[in-house]
């Protein structure tokens, strides 16, 4: 039997595209996006309780990698690209059902002519995202501090220092300057690419980022602003 879901919200972020999305939640706590439900599921009586929680689970698509067939292995970017590990092994968008899950901060909850809307901290979706569900962060059976990460606690990625000249920064609202820091400080560069010469880009709050990196230091060399 075939199930059919549908999404129950989208998310608003800083991103119109995937590169530079921090490649797991949390990593990137300063970073501001809203949950806006879809039509049909705006009566404010699904949210009833939701106040008393910090933290929330989101299940959502990885809508940019939508594909008619999948591989049973996948090749985790932050394993060189050239290693393949199960893809139930991984949190590779590459997947049959291709569907994420994050955990976000609660911020609050507003009342709004699109009806209530979630803010949140430190999701890891690019703007447009459909999310199918949302359940709350139960301490208790979440949260397990003895857990194991395989391969992942092999290759965390290191933090980079980041030199954003001030004229530069200055173009960022005050409440995004953390958040576009602590977006280049986790490297969104593929692991296996560590060309030093090369200038890169990401795409946040309306500016295309461009930057170098050599050694572990990341230097901003200018802003392009989005159409």
């Amino acid at each position: 039997m075939e199930i059919t879901i549908r999404p129950i919200a989208r998310m608003r972020s800083d991103f119109p595209t995937k590169f530079g999305i921090p490649r797991q939640s949390g990593l990137v706590e300063e970073l501001r996006s809203t949950i806006v439900f879809e039509p049909e599921f705006r009566n404010p009586d699904t949210l009833r309780g939701m106040e008393g929680f910090s933290h929330l689970w989101l299940i959502w698509q990885f809508s940019e990698a939508v594909r008619d067939n999948w591989s049973p292995t996948v090749r985790p970017p932050r394993l060189g690209g050239n290693t393949r590990i199960g893809v139930f092994a991984t949190r590779s968008p590459f997947r049959p059902n291709n569907l994420g899950l994050s955990c976000v901060k609660l911020l609050s909850i507003e009342h709004t002519a699109e009806g209530a809307v979630l803010h949140v901290a430190g999701a890891d979706l690019m703007d447009g995202t459909p999310i199918y569900d949302i359940k709350p962060y139960i301490t208790y059976s979440d949260c397990h501090p003895d857990a194991k990460s395989g391969f992942a606690d092999l290759v965390r990625g290191k933090v980079l220092l980041v030199d954003f000249p001030k004229e530069l920064l200055e173009f960022y609202p005050e409440e995004q300057r953390e958040a576009v820091i602590g977006i280049l400080a986790q490297d969104p560069r593929p692991a296996y690419d560590t060309d030093e010469t090369r200038v890169y880009g990401v795409e946040f709050a309306g500016f295309d980022v461009r930057f170098t990196v050599r050694e572990n230091q990341l230097q901003v060399k200018e802003l392009v602003k989005l159409n």
